[in-house]
């Protein structure tokens, strides 16, 4: 039974790990851009429809170190965005109709940490509700709701085993699957927003073996995300842009964790900026667009003692928008 205590504390070490980072779930350097993978109340938001794509590396160089892929769809529902009208002088006015006010969106995702990796599938509805205006932009209130079904897996290629026979290892499967949801809400206003989102609301269960007593291992977790622009008098040109994502999961203050980041837009085409991840990392980010295709890079400096076996982290992201611009929806918050 040598195997099965391997795999057993093998797996405890990997989950305590993530629990101690407020993570069973991915960890993205450039959440903000594409806030839908965190927050299923994203969908839609901007009123692009948006492929992207993302690749992160994370402790490059460590042996079993974490790897995400994730590859995601986005899109709102729209109306006509304008109509024109012949007036009583036998002029033409042209006024906004009102927009769409679903969101729709989905993502399929690979998440690999050591001999555990996680694969699976998601779908998101979310409804954008007007509350208000703010300098003459209508202010709302997203709600998202997601399904999705993943599983866990146990990857013993390349693995020394120690018993062929081991009962753990011949009896017993070494995938769980787990349907689950996640919860999302943002507030957009002209110049900033706030968001929370919920992960894991079912608690699923990842014990491998057929007890008959397992009960919910997984760990719920829980994002709060905020962020503002501000502008420059006399230059238009340029725009700054600060966010925060506060992270955390059940074990609440234990496991916290805090991005900070501040980021300087050029024409809304190049952008650089920085970011602090509490006790982990020091995170630079590089960006820019070209027409439709936006590119992204973020790279980690890591603060931890695992910086004398890696090279740090790395992030690509990769995003296509379709459609005008969502300048042309005076009714849309395009953050």
């Amino acid at each position: 039974m040598r195997f099965k205590r391997k795999i057993v504390l093998m797996l405890a070490a990997v989950l305590l790990s993530a629990a101690a980072a407020a993570q069973q779930v991915p960890m993205y350097s450039q959440y903000v851009m594409n806030g839908f993978l965190i927050n299923p109340s994203v969908a839609g938001r901007d009123g692009y429809t948006t492929v992207n794509l993302t690749i992160r590396e994370q402790w490059a160089g460590f042996p079993g170190a974490p790897q995400t892929y994730a590859a995601s769809f986005q899109t709102r529902i729209l109306k006509d965005s304008y109509i024109s009208k012949n007036t009583s002088v036998k002029k033409k006015s042209v006024k906004p109709t009102k927009g769409g006010k679903v969101g729709l969106g989905g993502y399929i995702f690979n998440d690999r940490n050591g001999i555990v990796s996680r694969t699976g599938i998601l779908a998101a509805y979310a409804y954008h509700l007007q509350l208000g205006t703010s300098g003459g932009i209508p202010n709302y209130l997203s709600l998202g709701l997601a399904g999705t079904f993943y599983q866990y897996a146990i990857d013993l290629t390349g693995q020394l085993l120690q018993d062929d026979n081991d009962e753990f290892l011949n009896n017993y499967d070494r995938v769980v699957y787990i349907p689950d949801f996640n919860f999302g809400a943002t507030y957009t206003a002209d110049r900033y927003y706030v968001g929370l989102a919920m992960t894991s609301i079912t608690r699923g269960n990842i014990l491998w073996g057929n007890s008959t007593d397992n009960t919910n291992t997984e760990i719920g977790h829980f994002f709060i995300t905020g962020g503002a622009k501000f502008g420059f008098e006399g230059n238009p040109d340029w725009e700054f842009q600060p966010s925060a994502m506060i992270k955390t999961s059940d074990m609440f203050f234990k496991s916290m964790q805090l991005d900070l980041t501040a980021r300087m837009y050029y024409k809304q085409n190049y952008w650089a900026g920085i970011s602090y991840r509490t006790n982990e990392s020091i995170i630079a980010l590089f960006g820019l667009r070209y027409d439709k295709l936006y590119f992204a890079y973020a790279y980690d400096f890591l603060l931890t003692d695992i910086r004398k076996q890696s090279w740090g982290s790395h992030e690509l992201t990769l995003a296509v928008k379709f459609g005008e611009s969502a300048r042309r929806y005076r009714w849309i918050n395009a953050f």
